[in-house]
């Protein structure tokens, strides 16, 4: 008789926010992303919405960066978080897969992010997953963790449970769906055959300026 059950794999410390480990990440995007600006003031995050970025930061050494934060689905850990994000390479594969009409908005496939090398020499490369309906499991450890993104525009705690609302499922979650439990097969799906649900980056948020302008 083995020591360890069959299949068995130790815990991984798990905290509110995505935290990519080196090698591979896979997550499930939920909802769609607030944007913004970072700015920082005595070692903590000030966040600014796009309209409203600062002349020049705080502090002259840490440059104001281009963000966008949502809620995913952690794969790797089972666990509902926040992915902040201002990696150029990360923001512009996702937004790449958007526009992609094989692919479109990503609530409905797995996304796949390997992290390599540290320090200013990190790399990380983005790839989908075959479309694939959410798992139930998915949907109630959402609904069992509410989170307000805009909180962060408030220096407040996203998670708090004094918040007056909540950001909500996206995307195909923003309707009544059947999910599938335990899905057999990968599922073909056409993106351009759900363009009425909400799209991932509203359009009106991208016309102040151009991604290449934001994020350089």
């Amino acid at each position: 008789m083995n020591f360890l059950p069959q299949n068995y794999k130790s815990p991984v410390s798990s905290n509110n926010y995505l935290k990519m480990n080196e090698g591979e990440n896979r997550i499930r995007i939920l909802s769609q992303p607030v944007m913004g600006w970072e700015d920082w003031l005595d070692n903590k995050p000030v966040r600014y919405r796009l309209d409203a970025k600062p002349a020049r930061p705080v502090d002259p050494a840490k440059p104001i960066r281009y963000f966008w934060a949502f809620i995913i689905y952690n794969v790797t850990e089972d666990v509902i978080q926040i992915m902040h994000v201002t990696q150029n390479t990360i923001i512009k594969s996702i937004e790449s897969l958007c526009n992609d009409t094989d692919w479109g908005n990503p609530y409905h496939y797995d996304i796949k992010i390997k992290k390599s090398g540290k320090g200013m020499e990190t790399q990380y490369v983005t790839s989908p997953v075959p479309h694939r309906p959410v798992d139930e499991h998915v949907v109630d450890l959402f609904n069992a963790k509410p989170i307000y993104l805009d909180a962060l525009f408030d220096c407040a705690d996203p998670f708090s449970y004094g918040q007056e609302q909540y950001t909500p499922f996206a995307g195909l979650f923003e309707k009544p769906v059947k999910v599938a439990k335990k899905p057999k097969t990968d599922v073909k799906f056409d993106a351009s055959q759900h363009e009425h649900f909400k799209p991932f980056v509203p359009a009106e948020q991208l016309t102040i300026t151009s991604m290449d302008e934001m994020i350089g």
